[in-house]
């Protein structure tokens, strides 16, 4: 799989958003040409699957661009689902209806972004329920440290399902 290589040399923006691109691809490709039993699968010695980062990053997209930054209600299923309940139900879920889900959720972030980098990165948006604000520049550095800590965890969980390794 060919992963988007974020700019060597380009403005503050674009860098981060190449960045985050480049993070969700990774992902992708951790998490491709695997049965939806292959994506329930979990170590002996943790909860996470390929399958729960799926519908955990799906949930983070959501409330860190739809919900923060775009400014709108928290979306189900995730409004009226306990935090954290998805690294246990996905597996109501089929392999492809997570991928869905997942890249249905990243597109919708990636309309966000792109209307709100029309006002700049560091306007604030409220968040944490009213309890603070972030800057654009902020969410989007944080979804940046969200992918690349899972995908730290998505490269052993695949590893131990097939074998599969890579940067």
């Amino acid at each position: 799989m060919t992963r988007p290589e974020p700019p060597l040399s380009a403005a503050e923006a674009e860098t981060l958003v190449g960045f985050l691109g480049y993070q969700r691809a990774t992902l992708a490709w951790k998490c491709s040409n695997l049965s939806t039993e292959q994506l329930a699968t979990r170590l002996p010695t943790s909860a996470l699957s390929l399958g729960g980062l799926l519908k955990h990053l799906a949930r983070i997209e959501d409330y860190w661009f739809s919900h923060t930054i775009g400014e709108q209600p928290e979306l189900e299923p995730w409004a009226s689902m306990p935090w954290a309940a998805e690294w246990d139900n996905h597996v109501e879920h089929t392999g492809d209806e997570l991928f869905a889900m997942w890249m249905s959720r990243v597109e919708a972030s990636v309309l966000v972004v792109r209307a709100a980098l029309e006002q700049g990165l560091d306007r604030v948006y409220p968040a944490w329920g009213g309890e603070g604000e972030a800057s654009l520049r902020w969410v989007i550095t944080h979804m940046i440290e969200e992918y690349a800590r899972h995908n730290g965890h998505a490269d052993l969980l695949r590893e131990s399902i097939d074998g599969e390794t890579g940067e």
